[in-house]
């Protein structure tokens, strides 16, 4: 990456990530490193098991590493607390959260959480704030509905107006479009262009719709990041990556 390192918003060096059980550790990928800027759409790629959101959870924060170092904004992981993390990086996942009796602008409004007052009373700048992640969102319209009413395109839109309105430089989203009708995940492809302008916006992603978008790919396989690259990029190289985007083309088409 030729990028200056104060640039560089998130980054791992000999990366390992995994599970602890009682005195044994089960590593799912190794040796991972990377270097991501702030503009940028990284998209995760491999095949179901390969840890894919196990990375994610790691690089957020949300499971200990097992070995290695993350760094955001050049500080490693491990120095920020909570709080403080809340203010870099917002995380969108699969499960489905207890909130679906809010309304689309109280599940949105939560993401200003971190910034509060003792009274969570939400300041006319955050207001503002809010508003702005529902119309980049495309979900304004739908402010005043309760979350349960919605369609699963119509949430994840949501979700991901509400870390917009984290507003965090980092954004990490795990298949985000997963079991939406392809003109659902084109409007949410597009809409994840138009964010990451101003953030870094990393994704696990199996539908190649939503990965050919990705500024980077990076291939899982083996427990290891095998290849990375653009779409077309490692398409050239007819490697593993394009093997597996052989694999996905023919499972849509039967």
């Amino acid at each position: 990456m030729t990028s200056e390192s104060k640039h560089i918003v998130l980054a791992a060096k000999n990366l390992t990530v995994g599970y602890f059980r009682k005195k044994k550790v089960d590593v799912v990928s190794s040796n991972i490193d990377f270097s991501l800027t702030e503009g940028e759409l990284i998209a995760v790629v491999g095949t179901n098991g390969i840890g894919k959101s196990t990375l994610l959870r790691t690089i957020s924060g949300m499971q200990p590493l097992v070995n290695g170092n993350i760094h955001i904004k050049e500080k490693n992981l491990h120095s920020y607390t909570a709080l403080q993390l809340a203010n870099y990086l917002s995380v969108v996942l699969t499960e489905t959260p207890a909130s679906k009796n809010l309304t689309v602008m109280e599940l949105v409004s939560l993401g200003r959480q971190p910034y509060t007052n003792w009274m969570g009373k939400l300041s006319e700048d955050a207001k503002k704030i809010v508003t702005l992640a529902l119309e980049a969102t495309n979900t304004e319209a739908l402010s005043n509905n309760k979350c349960f009413e919605l369609s699963d395109g119509h949430l994840q839109r949501v979700y991901i107006a509400r870390a917009l309105a984290q507003d965090t430089p980092i954004i990490i989203l795990d298949e985000p479009t997963a079991a939406l009708d392809p003109e659902t995940e084109r409007g949410l492809v597009r809409s994840l262009n138009e964010i990451r302008t101003d953030h870094l916006v990393i994704l696990v992603a199996h539908r190649l719709a939503t990965i050919r978008s990705a500024d980077r790919i990076y291939y899982l396989e083996d427990g290891q990041i095998i290849e990375s690259g653009s779409h077309q990029e490692l398409l050239a190289s007819g490697g593993p990556y394009s093997r597996f985007v052989e694999l996905q083309t023919k499972g849509s088409e039967s």
